[in-house]
């Protein structure tokens, strides 16, 4: 890849695609298949191949036309991109149900992103031992961020406690942040933030619920409905 496209800033609905493109294409590689056109990924990842050769043009990679794209190198490119070229250690601040559920779960190794550290204020939690990695008091999170080198922290605490935790993160050093809880978090600039909120999530599913019945039934959506007396 040229220093040009190192230096070119990647649109942040392109960066969300490219863990999917990756995740289909490492698939097709473990199949044996060798070469994908654009509208094969297209269609593998259910958008348009328009939208595939510009999210590949951002990571500087053409595809080469009656042969398509070279999955192997493809798979090499966007891991790149995406800092999969080395390990990424992460810490959990939140011991109960969901944070023991994320740290008994075997995919952060796996994929390159190490648990070094477990955290909770909870004095019962403190000391027990979750997928391996012992609990320790919330109070050491910053001596583990710096001796581990963390930049990454999963927010895996109740709402009420998600901003404090989020705060004592980044004053760990800590510059991203996963947060599992249903509260939008108030973070310096320079710190990313994605949210997983299945509530959220699940809204979204029902609108689309919603859609299919009325389209199966002949009805109208109600989003597509005016409010009574006013004009659409």
């Amino acid at each position: 890849m040229s220093p040009q496209h190192r230096r070119r800033r990647i649109p942040d609905a392109t960066v969300a695609r490219l863990p999917v493109y990756l995740q289909l294409l490492n698939e097709r590689m473990a199949a044996g298949v060798t070469n994908l056109s654009s509208e094969d990924i297209a269609a593998l990842a259910a958008v348009n191949a328009a939208k595939v050769r510009k999210d590949l043009s951002y990571i500087g990679t053409y595809g080469t036309r009656g042969v398509g794209y070279d999955v192997e190198y493809l798979v090499y490119q966007i891991s790149r991109e995406l800092g999969l070229d080395h390990e990424w250690s992460v810490v959990i601040v939140g011991a109960g149900n969901l944070g023991q559920a994320l740290g008994g779960y075997g995919g952060f190794n796996v994929r390159g992103y190490p648990v070094a550290g477990m955290f909770d204020i909870d004095e019962t939690k403190v000391d027990t031992v979750v997928g391996g990695v012992r609990v320790k008091h919330l109070d050491d999170l910053p001596k583990v961020v710096a001796q581990q080198q963390v930049s990454i922290g999963v927010v895996a605490t109740p709402a009420e406690a998600a901003q404090d935790a989020a705060d004592r993160l980044v004053r760990a050093g800590v510059t991203s942040i996963l947060n599992f809880a249903s509260v939008v978090l108030s973070v310096p600039l320079g710190v990313t933030v994605r949210t997983v909120d299945l509530g959220v999530e699940l809204q979204i599913l029902s609108y689309h619920e919603q859609r299919r019945v009325a389209a199966a039934t002949g009805l109208r959506p109600v989003a597509d409905e005016a409010p009574s007396g006013r004009s659409a």
